[in-house]
């Protein structure tokens, strides 16, 4: 559980520390002085695709998370922490097949790196990562 939530931090820290001053920030800690903390996830989860520039979802931090997270996998011989980065692995690829349904794309994820693709290497690019984390899965 914790492998997936992990990567939620990401939208928290956009909200407080990279993006205080837009609307869905001023919201959020508006909500939060209220104690309204399901509201707040409910409107995380409604804006989720305003938040362009997040630091973990992107694909340069994926691929070398993928590589750190062999190296748990194959070494470690820790149950946590293999279930925590492939549970950290699997949420991202979860947003990112949430961006391929929802905007048909997965843009914001290459964005920083100047990358495009076109739909099918976008499918091609997460069938890729999914094959990975089984591949991992496996070597538990």
């Amino acid at each position: 559980m914790i492998g997936t939530i992990l990567p939620d931090v990401d939208h928290l820290i956009y909200i407080y520390f990279l993006r205080p001053h837009e609307l869905t920030s001023q919201r959020v800690n508006y909500m939060l002085s209220k104690r309204e903390v399901l509201g707040v996830l409910h409107l995380l989860a409604q804006t989720r695709s305003e938040r362009k520039r997040l630091i973990l979802h992107t694909a340069l931090f994926q691929v070398i998370f993928t590589l750190l997270a062999f190296l748990v996998v194959s070494s470690s011989g820790s149950l946590f922490g293999k279930g925590l980065v492939l549970a950290f692995l699997l949420h991202l690829a979860v947003d990112q097949l949430i961006d391929l349904a929802k905007i048909d794309n997965i843009d914001n994820w290459f964005g920083q790196i100047g990358i495009i693709l076109n739909k099918g290497k976008a499918v091609l690019y997460w069938v890729f990562n999914l094959v990975l984390i089984l591949l991992f899965g496996f070597l538990l």
